[in-house]
Order: structure tokens, then C-alpha cells, then sequence
């Protein structure tokens, strides 16, 4: 008999199920895979791939093990999308071209901008230093922990982090509807954001750029429009344009080159290599001989551009700008999940979400290790109680049936807890000792002790605030790095390389050559005045600057009384117009100079004034004129120095002008540029200013004799024995015509006083007023107000100076 199967036909609405079921499918995306969570700033993928390698014990000091054993660990217990996904995100995670601070440290190859990863069986892994702070207490119960795909094992919802990964590595991701790209940003910076927020929570977005100025990329380059940094800071959107470092050199004694030692975010040589090539195929890129690709892993990005005789090497390079990826567009989108939902956000609320995250942590870590301080006090207590009636509790345990009835007779004899009694029955006897009851009165004492100090933090706002400032500053102090991408206006960038491109045919044109405190040296192409004041965003103060032409050379006088030869045209020319970055564009100037181990640049000259007269002044106190007359050299001696002597400041001067020079003692010394006969080249100069023992000259300055007060100098007080950069110490401000003149070979007057800790100065400048001080990485640093007393003591600085200019 044959079997007859019922029909069972379920009539649905196509439209409604397409409408559910890719709502579902979004939903997943949004949530479990394209996004990050705002609070640890990690995709679901890269939080499992932390968590179970933290689980397996991979830590900085284990060895490394194959990536497959985590793959397949992951993909196993917590994260069921297939294992290419699992290795793809492992890998980022271990990229240091991707991301600023790398959570993974991996063994083999990992790729590069232009190519991918080795299979993961080729390949091992284990956590880097920076993951410790992304899972750290873990254990101790901080966060909420949840079921995995098959509810056999529990995993985080969000990862402790101590490190506010969303910022400082960036991420990127599109879901249904809606993406997110973020770029990376300085881990010290952004601490230092995080923490004036928490001391100031309605701190403007002004107040937060001052630490966190634009993003801070993994391989350097420059970053070009800050306004569209800020707009995305304001609003969560906004674009710039990150641009290659690049500077002009001698490939062959005849042939100029493009060196790029820095490329755009995520973008690699072989790409630019092949649109240079399509460039010149197509005649976009003229005046390009060769292009050579000299990177290598010992000494980072080297693209060699070779540029033809004929042709103006700036032009060149405005047109590999403006048509290869060398400057390429990142558009910022700041999507992040906040609570479960999808948010557009600005830096604020992105810190603010941090730090609400990081005030959990700290309060729950506290609760839990309260909670095991109070529960091993309350046993501690009991063992107390035993060891004083010993010989009691041994007997009454001796006459008990069974645990139970000891446990009980032991509560009702020493009115004891059920846990104490319990504790002491599972205890050995070697324990109750009097060298224990010593020890267990110390452990006593000192539970007791962390359980106020916790107490004392979970009563109060601001030992709360205080303990988590001070943990975000360990995190910076292990981890921090410092900045690696310049920060460049957008409309110098734009006028140079794209609506004013240099001509192909180089003029010689007039200009002016600035270098500035920290080393970088720029060319200023158009004649209007050099501004004083920099841009919204200041990275350097200025030394020096030199009027001369675009096909002459100049001189830069370096700390060994050397003249090196430089081409004005191989400096980098930046357009000085009304937002132009002029202290902080240009190029480092060791990067245009060869110079020996210890050799320091400290003025730039005009070679092309023969009877131009130059100032040289010695630490060990002489001072020197000399009549340049230089000879057909790349380099020449400018003075004799003595052993162990070094120059420390040079300056061209008039004998209408006024030498000034202080020392390290606190010493300042003004007499006329007259008393100091001009010498020849090979002279060792005559003395300038008494030196004391243990002290030196420190600064140099040429002011005109009938502008004194107009000129001032900067001294800035420290102790001797505190380490560099690490004492704001004292500064002071004063004109110059408070000092009164003495002759030249004597010991000066005084010029700051010293407070209690201060025995030296650490550094001193002298120039126009208003002066300009710079701390670390460029960050502006306040100096206090003019200070008629030249003897007075100094007035504390909020930051470290780094220079003076």
C-alpha cells in the first residue's frame, strides 16, 4: 500500500519576510561585526581574539604560538564566522602601519601596504605589551561577562580598557546603512585629553585641541586641513588630506631626487610606483628619469624619485602631489555603538564615553577587591579567635562526630560565623603557631588598611577622579609614543601644490630662509612680511631667518664652528600667506645636511654679503668676529675652538650693535660689538665673559645698540641634578636695557635669582620681544609677563620648554 505524504504549504508575504529578514541581517552587522563599541573601541572579532588569548596565557613573556591555535580557539569557543574573518582582524591587530599602538605582537609575515599576510600556519602570535591594559582585571569582576553563540562558556561584553583604543588606533568598518571610519591619534595626547576632561567636564572643544591637536598617523607623513579635523571633532564628520614627507637631495653629483621617507596612511610603494608610471605614460608627470623603491624593514620608507636636469624639482614634486596617491583624502566618521546604539559622535562625547567606561571599571574593581578584603578579614578574625583558646577548639573538634557538629559546637562555643568555623576546620595545624598568629595580625592590620583606603575612594568624587587620572597617566608613561605626523593648515598646502604650482623653470626669485627652534628649515617664496605670530595651531617657535634668493646658497653655522654650504633651492619652499604654518612646515635641516655625530645647527648666514660680519661666542666664554670670505668649499672652519669647547650661538653683527651673553650660572654680560676686533678665519676669538667653575655660556644675542628695549632676554631656572624634561622650573622676562653694560672679559651681573631646589639655568634666549617658547612636541608653552627687575627670581611655568625662539 503505497504511503501517501501530506502537504504542508505555508502561504507568506514575500515583501514582509525580504523586510524582517534583512532587518535581522542588519541588525547583526550593526551590531556583532561592522561596529565598534565606543566604551573599549574594539568589533566583536577583535574584543574574542584579546579575550581568549588572554585566556590561553599568551603573554609579552610567553612565547609566541601559531596563529591557527587561536584562530581555531576563537573561532571554537566564542566567534562562529569562519576563520578567514578571525585571521583577517588578528592580523590588523598586529600591524603597525594599521594601527598607532598594535595589541598584537606577531612573528613572521604580517603584510604590508601592499601586500597581504603569510597563512596563518606560517605565522605565530602572541599578545603584545599594550593588550595587558586592554584586558587588565579582568578577573576581577569589571565588567559584565555573557553568554557565548552556544551558551557553553562566558565572554565580556566590553573589555576593560585602560588604553582608549577608539581614538588612538582608529577604526574602520560598513555595516547596513550606515559605516565608520576613524583615523588614529597620539596615545600621550589623548590621555592628556582624557584627563583635563575628567578634571573639567564642560572643557570646550578649544580647550580639548590644545592637547589633541589632529590625528597622529601610524607612519608619520603630514596631515593637511585642520579645519577639517576640527569640523570632525565638532561634528563627527569632516575631511583632510594626508600628504608624504618628501625632501630634495643628490641622488648622483648631478642628479637631483625626490626622496619620500614617509607615505600617506595605508598607502604603500608599489601603489605609488605604479600611478607614477601611469602618470608619466600619460604625460600628467613630466620631468620623472626614474623611480626606485629603496624600502626595506631595518630602515623604514625610502621611494627614490629621480628628476630630470632641466627640470624644477618642486615642480615635480607639486605635480606627484597632485596626481599620485603621495597626497590622498581621508574622510573622518565618527560612528561608534554607545549603549547598544549606533552614534555619530565628536571628540568630546567620544572621551566622555571613555571615561564614564574607565569610572565603572575603577568603582567595580574597588567593590570587588573591598569584598575580598572584608571576607579574608572576617576569616582572618576567626583564626584570631582560635589561636588564643587553641587547646579549647582542638578538643571540641577531638569530640565531634562529624565536621557538621564541630562546625556547629565551634559556632556556639566561640561565636564564630559559619564560614569561620568552616575555614578553621579545613585548616592545617602547622598554621596555628605563634610565628602565624604574628603573621595573622599583620595580615589583619593590613586588610584592615586597604579596606578604608577603598572605602575612602568609593565615598568620594575625587579620590575616584584622582585614582583614575593617575592610572590613564601610567598607561600613557608605559605606551606613549611620541607624535609622528606634522600638522599642516590647508591653505599653505593648497596654494603650493595645487593652484599655485611651482614653473617647471626655476627662477631666482627673492625668498627668505627660516630655521626654526627645533631644528626644521623652511623657504618663505612670496615678499610679504614674515608674520610674528603663527597660526591657531603653533608646533615651533623661529631663530633665524635669512634674506636671499632662490639659486643662492646660504650658510648654516653649526656647534663645531663649521659653515656648511646649503642650495637654497633644496630647502622646501612654503607660501607665507595669512594661515600659511610658517614655523611648522619645512623639512628637518639634518635631512638636507650631512653632519657629524653631535654637530647641532645653529644659525643660518648669507654667503653672498662678502663684508657681512659673524659673531661666534664658545661655551668656555670667547667670543669671535669674523669677516667672512668664504672660500669654494662645502664646508670651512669658521673658528679654532679649544678642547671641549663648543659654539653655542651665532649671529651676524654691526659694530653699531650690542653682544649679549649669558651663562649657566645666571650670569648676563652686554658690552659693544666695537670692542671686538674682527679676526681671520683660523682665530680662536678672545675672551668674552668670565666663566666660573662648572658653568658655561648658554645663549648669544646681537641686539641694535638703539633698540634695547624693544629686545629682551629669556632665562629659565632648574636644579642641576633634576633629569631633562622633567623640571617646568622658573622662567623670566626681561628687556635688555635693564642690564647695565660692563666690558667685555668680565663676569657680568646677575639675571635671575634663584628660588630654593635652583642652582642653574637651563636655558636663555635673547632677541625681539615678544619671545616664543615651545614644550614637547611642538606644544606652545605660555611664558610669564615682562619683568622689569633683571635681578628677580623667576615665575613657575605650567610645562617643560623644549626651546626658545
Amino acid at each position: 500500500m503505497a504511503h501517501t505524504q501530506t502537504e504542508h504549504i505555508t502561504n507568506i508575504d514575500v515583501s514582509e519576510e525580504m523586510r524582517n529578514s534583512f532587518l535581522e541581517y542588519s541588525y547583526s552587522v550593526i551590531y556583532a561585526r561592522a561596529l565598534p563599541d565606543a566604551r573599549d573601541g574594539l568589533k566583536p572579532v577583535q574584543r574574542r581574539i584579546l579575550f581568549q588569548m588572554d585566556q590561553m596565557g599568551l603573554k609579552p613573556d610567553r612565547g609566541h604560538v601559531k596563529s591557527s591555535r587561536v584562530v581555531g580557539d576563537v573561532m571554537g569557543r566564542l566567534h562562529p564566522h569562519g576563520d578567514s574573518a578571525i585571521y583577517d582582524a588578528m592580523v590588523r591587530l598586529a600591524q603597525s602601519f594599521s594601527l598607532r599602538i598594535p595589541f598584537v605582537d606577531g612573528h613572521g609575515n604580517f603584510g604590508s601596504p601592499d601586500d597581504g599576510p603569510a597563512a596563518p600556519r606560517y605565522t605565530e602570535v602572541r599578545m603584545a605589551p599594550a593588550a595587558l591594559a586592554m584586558t587588565a582585571s579582568l578577573g576581577e569582576d569589571v565588567v559584565d561577562m555573557v553568554p557565548n553563540y552556544d551558551n557553553t562558556y562566558q565572554e565580556p561584553e566590553v573589555l576593560p580598557a585602560a588604553i582608549p583604543s577608539l581614538l588612538v588606533n582608529g577604526s574602520s568598518g560598513i555595516a547596513v546603512g550606515m559605516a565608520t571610519n576613524m583615523a588614529p591619534h597620539n596615545l600621550n595626547e589623548v590621555i592628556a585629553g582624557a584627563r583635563f576632561l575628567l578634571d573639567n567636564p564642560k572643557a570646550t572643544l578649544e580647550e580639548l585641541m590644545r592637547y589633541i591637536p589632529g590625528p597622529d598617523l601610524p607612519d608619520g607623513g603630514k596631515i593637511v586641513g585642520l579645519d577639517g579635523i576640527r569640523q570632525a571633532y565638532e561634528t563627527g564628520r569632516g575631511i583632510f588630506r594626508t600628504r608624504a614627507t618628501a625632501h630634495i637631495e643628490n641622488v648622483t653629483p648631478r642628479k637631483k631626487g625626490i626622496i619620500f621617507t614617509e607615505l600617506p596612511y595605508l598607502t604603500g610603494p608599489e601603489k605609488v610606483i605604479e600611478k607614477i608610471k601611469d602618470g608619466v605614460s600619460s604625460k600628467k608627470l613630466q620631468g620623472i628619469s626614474g623611480v626606485q623603491n629603496l624600502t626595506d624593514r631595518h630602515h623604514g620608507t625610502r621611494l627614490v624619485v629621480e628628476v630630470k636636469n632641466a627640470f624644477n624639482p618642486e615642480a615635480v614634486l607639486a605635480a606627484l602631489y597632485q596626481h599620485t596617491p603621495l597626497e590622498d583624502s581621508f574622510g573622518i566618521n565618527n560612528v561608534a555603538l554607545v549603549d547598544g546604539q549606533p552614534r555619530l559622535m565628536g571628540l568630546k562625547e567620544i572621551l566622555t564615553v571613555f571615561l564614564d567606561h574607565r569610572r565603572s571599571v575603577t568603582k567595580r574593581r574597588c567593590e570587588y577587591r573591598l569584598r575580598k578584603a572584608q571576607e579574608r578579614l572576617h576569616l582572618v578574625e576567626g583564626l584570631l579567635i582560635a589561636i588564643v583558646d587553641i587547646d579549647e577548639v582542638i578538643a571540641v573538634i577531638r569530640s565531634s562526630e562529624d565536621s557538621a557538629t564541630a562546625a556547629g559546637r565551634l559556632m556556639s562555643v566561640f561565636d564564630l560565623s559559619q564560614a569561620q568555623a568552616d575555614y578553621i576546620l579545613e585548616l592545617r595545624l602547622r598554621r596555628l603557631t605563634k610565628f602565624s598568629q604574628i603573621e595573622l595580625e599583620s595580615e589583619r592590620n593590613s586588610l584592615q588598611d586597604t579596606i578604608d583606603e577603598l572605602l575612602a575612594i568609593l565615598s568620594s568624587d575625587d579620590r575616584m577622579r584622582n585614582l583614575i587620572s593617575s592610572e590613564l597617566a601610567d598607561v600613557a608613561r608605559k605606551y606613549g609614543t611620541p607624535r609622528r605626523t606634522v600638522l599642516l593648515e590647508s591653505d599653505a598646502s593648497t596654494q603650493s601644490t595645487k593652484s599655485k604650482a611651482p614653473k617647471l623653470k626655476i627662477e631666482d626669485d627673492p625668498c627668505r630662509v627660516i630655521l626654526s627652534a627645533t631644528g626644521r628649515i623652511a623657504r618663505i617664496v612670496d615678499g610679504e612680511p614674515l608674520r610674528r605670530e603663527g597660526p591657531r595651531v603653533a608646533h615651533d617657535a623661529l631663530t633665524s631667518i635669512v634674506e636671499t634668493s632662490n639659486l643662492s646658497e646660504i650658510g648654516v653655522v653649526t656647534s663645531t664652528g663649521n659653515v656648511h654650504r646649503l642650495n637654497v633651492v633644496d630647502v622646501p619652499s612654503i607660501p607665507d600667506t595669512e594661515n600659511a604654518p610658517s614655523l611648522a612646515a619645512g623639512t628637518v635641516l639634518t635631512e638636507l645636511l650631512l653632519l657629524a655625530p653631535r654637530e647641532r645647527p645653529l644659525a643660518l648666514i648669507s654667503l653672498a654679503a662678502q663684508k657681512s660680519v659673524l659673531t661666534l661666542a664658545t661655551a668656555q666664554g670667547k667670543i669671535k668676529r669674523v669677516t667672512l670670505d668664504p672660500p669654494n668649499k662645502s664646508q670651512f672652519e669658521a673658528i679654532t675652538l679649544l678642547e671641549n669647547d663648543e659654539v653655542i650661538g651665532a649671529q651676524v653683527s654691526r659694530d653699531t650693535d650690542v653682544i649679549v651673553l649669558v651663562t649657566s650660572d645666571a650670569q648676563l654680560l652686554r658690552f659693544d660689538a666695537s670692542a671686538v676686533r674682527p679676526q681671520g678665519r683660523s682665530g680662536q676669538g678672545i675672551a668674552g665673559i668670565r666663566v666660573n667653575d662648572k658653568a658655561s655660556v648658554i645663549a648669544l644675542g646681537v641686539v641694535p645698540g638703539n633698540d634695547l628695549a624693544a629686545h629682551g632676554v629669556v632665562t629659565v631656572a632648574s636644579a642641576s641634578d633634576a633629569l631633562p624634561g622633567t623640571m617646568p622650573g622658573t622662567a623670566k622676562v626681561t628687556p635688555i636695557d635693564r642690564y647695565p653694560a660692563k666690558g667685555r672679559g668680565t663676569g657680568g651681573v646677575r639675571a635671575q635669582r634663584f628660588l630654593r631646589g635652583e642652582d642653574i639655568l637651563s636655558m636663555a634666549w635673547v632677541g625681539q620681544l615678544p619671545a616664543r617658547a615651545v614644550g614637547i612636541e611642538g606644544k606652545p608653552v605660555e611664558l610669564p609677563e615682562i619683568d622689569e627687575r633683571r635681578d628677580a627670581s623667576g615665575s613657575p611655568l605650567s610645562d617643560i620648554i623644549e626651546a626658545l625662539g
